[in-house]
């Protein structure tokens, strides 16, 4: 089966390794990069940055597409060249125009990070554990003209542990991308996938977090709500606490919640300046012991 891989980072390299293992065809590989870098800023990115996807794409000889949007001209001809039965877009920030998305013979397939139609948007990763879930997964879906709208054709649960931040989500998210785009593409040699339309009615959509959801609020959550939200943000962006006019980063790894706590939120429980560690009230009596934090000091440029 011949097939076109869009993607960046993580996502890309485990799509590629789970085309390889099925013994896909792949006649084309579209970095993300290649849309969002100058051709200076790519190439010190890919000489001194270790990357998963471009490694395998020089050490299997796989054809990279040289375009600057999924949606130009040069990229559509060069997918009616390439003649692919199937692409697949895994973490690409560009909304695909149809007259893009139509041109494989078969399908275009998104690769969306949450268990569909529930957290559609940018980031399932760090929503997911924001809000406490149990469970995340990914979703293949056909691409169509919405935001992750499109009909489901297979999916796969992935477990969201307590201990988890959205860089282990997010790994083991990608590994279950490559087990099913392996799993999809030898179902598709022998049998018809049904596609199945999303319920609508079960829909989420969450946007891009703003610079105030990086600021903690003690007196508005519990523990495990800050926890959560500690945890979510990294490795993306930090969280920041405020004492008078310094601000602090948690250590993602280093938190604790404790309950019965007799204390106003928002109020310092204790602290230990030798191991850095900071206990603060939260809501519903609970408290967040945060160890190795680090004081906030910006970077200077001249």
């Amino acid at each position: 089966m011949r097939i076109v891989i869009l993607g960046k980072g993580e996502m890309l390299a485990n799509l590629i390794e789970g085309a390889l293992k099925a013994n896909a065809e792949i006649v084309g590989v579209f970095r993300y990069e290649r849309t969002s870098l100058s051709p200076i800023r790519r190439f010190f990115h890919d000489f001194f940055t270790t990357s998963h996807d471009l490694t395998l794409i020089k050490k299997h000889n796989l054809h990279e597409i040289k375009c600057t949007s999924a949606n130009s001209e040069t990229f559509r001809k060069k997918l009616l060249q390439l003649n692919p039965e199937i692409m697949f877009v895994g973490t690409w920030r560009e909304k695909i125009k149809k007259s893009t998305y139509n041109i494989p013979s078969i399908a275009t397939i998104n690769v969306h990070p949450s268990l569909l139609p529930a957290y559609r948007g940018p980031n399932p990763y760090l929503q997911t554990i924001k809000n406490m879930e149990k469970h995340s997964g990914v979703t293949f879906h056909l691409m169509d003209e919405g935001f992750d709208t499109g009909a489901i054709l297979t999916q796969k649960k992935v477990e969201i542990l307590p201990c988890d931040t959205g860089k282990e989500l997010k790994e083991k998210t990608v590994f279950a991308a490559r087990m099913l785009i392996c799993e999809t593409l030898k179902r598709l040699q022998f049998q018809i996938i049904q596609p199945i339309k999303q319920d609508e009615s079960k829909a989420s959509y969450y946007p891009n977090i703003t610079p105030d959801e990086m600021m903690l609020d003690f007196t508005q959550k519990t523990a495990e709500e800050i926890h959560a939200h500690i945890r979510a943000f990294h490795p993306w962006l930090p969280c920041y606490i405020t004492i008078g006019k310094k601000f602090f980063i948690p250590n993602p790894y280093k938190l604790r919640v404790i309950h019965g706590i007799n204390a106003p939120a928002g109020k310092i429980v204790s602290q230990n300046p030798k191991t850095m560690t900071l206990t603060i009230a939260c809501k519903n009596k609970t408290a967040i012991e945060m160890s190795d934090i680090k004081l906030y000091r910006p970077k200077l440029f001249h």
